[in-house]
């Protein structure tokens, strides 16, 4: 297909320092508009500035500030930087993840010409009900955010029906539906290990894994009173917990005070150590009610391994019927994993597998790219093989 390359200029805050559905995303998603043929650029905020060539394309680093109590959150605060930045990058399109401190770009887009989506990584209500905010707050706030956001921007990027509802609701009409994916070969069955699930539980025991980010947003401690209830219950169980942040140290006094079988792993750099320990589970826990995709839970799904997840968030979409989805509370979470233990084990497997090959990473790209109005100038068989540096 011929058509012009483009310079796809990417902006994003909130990156974790080393994992995250976000990282995931921005790191995939670049690797697909390379091999489609155009220019990814990505900006983030680092400790210091550096400007590297990698798998994903260009990635620059500008220096920003820590955010406090965020376990390892950054953000870009010289916005006159970012702009000269973004001038003599000139961009063909730009695309930004994050709706709140960087929406500034978006009227820089205005000015420049420059055709610019916003991509909604998460639901300002549910974020906003997280932190404590009443209900009826929160939507509030949202829609205020949401209406100058939508109106900023060209198009706003929503990866599922759940998270395009409060753009519906505020009349937005420049939403555009674009899902995210699993590396289907990376994530897979096959990684499932015996020896390491016996490490971490005995035959009789239910394996359960949460891998998250350990802050308010993401719920955990729903996962440790769910193992809690279970175990009164007299369902043999244990947790293990991949990833850190903020509330992990709350979290494990919590086990220690409780007496529950949970082990904290922390960030878990070796994505194949993850794929393994999603793959040896018995189920998954996603507790995060404001998810607008989750990609851990999909990225478990691949190794086989079925999800329960918070009704309360867009993982109902993206899990189907090879998963369970309980409202966000210990003894419906309980439930959800009885009810899925339940099945025999080869069936919720094999059934977990075939979901999340629904979700590849090259539909995934051909929906972005279409929503910068950008065509898939080449298709590769294999990924580009420069060496990639941790954005």
């Amino acid at each position: 297909m011929s058509g012009p390359s483009l310079r796809i200029v990417r902006l994003a805050n909130f990156v974790a320092p080393a994992s995250g559905g976000l990282r995931t995303a921005l790191r995939e998603l670049g690797r697909g508009f390379r091999a489609a043929g155009h220019e990814p650029v990505l900006i983030v905020p680092g400790e210091r500035h550096s400007d590297r060539d990698t798998e994903q394309g260009r990635v620059i680093t500008l220096p920003g500030p820590l955010l406090p109590g965020t376990g390892g959150y950054r953000v870009l605060t010289d916005k006159r930087r970012v702009a000269a930045l973004l001038a003599e990058l000139a961009p063909d399109r730009l695309e930004v993840s994050d709706r709140t401190t960087l929406r500034w770009t978006g009227r820089w887009a205005r000015r420049a010409r420059v055709p610019a989506v916003m991509v909604s990584h998460e639901t300002a209500d549910g974020v906003l009900r997280t932190w404590g905010l009443p209900e009826p707050l929160a939507r509030h706030a949202a829609d205020s955010l949401n209406t100058r956001t939508a109106h900023v921007y060209s198009r706003v990027v929503c990866t599922t029906e759940f998270a395009e509802r409060e753009f519906v609701r505020i009349g937005a009409r420049n939403v555009v539906r674009a899902p995210l994916g699993v590396d289907l070969m990376e994530r897979h069955p096959a990684l499932r290990a015996p020896g390491l699930r016996a490490r971490h539980a005995r035959a009789d025991e239910a394996l359960l894994v949460m891998a998250s980010r350990l802050s308010v947003e993401k719920r955990p401690g729903t996962a440790l009173d769910a193992l809690e209830t279970l175990l009164r219950r007299g369902r043999p169980a244990v947790l293990v917990v991949a990833g850190d942040g903020p509330l992990r140290a709350r979290l494990e006094q919590r086990a220690r005070d409780r007496g529950l079988p949970v082990t904290f792993l922390g960030h878990v750099s070796d994505r194949a150590a993850l794929g393994a320990l999603q793959a040896s589970a018995d189920l998954c826990l996603a507790p995060g009610p404001a998810e607008t995709f989750g990609l851990a839970a999909l990225e478990a799904m691949a190794c086989g391994t079925p999800v329960v997840a918070s009704a309360s968030s867009a993982l109902s979409e993206v899990i189907g019927s090879a998963g369970a989805t309980a409202a966000d509370t210990a003894e419906a979470f309980a439930d959800a994993v009885e009810l899925l233990l339940e099945r025999g084990e080869p069936e919720r497997r094999e059934a977990a597998r075939a979901r999340a090959e629904c979700f590849g990473w090259g539909a995934a790209v051909e929906a972005f790219l279409a929503a910068h109005d950008a065509q898939v100038l080449r298709r590769a068989d294999s990924r580009p093989v420069v060496p990639e540096a941790a954005a």
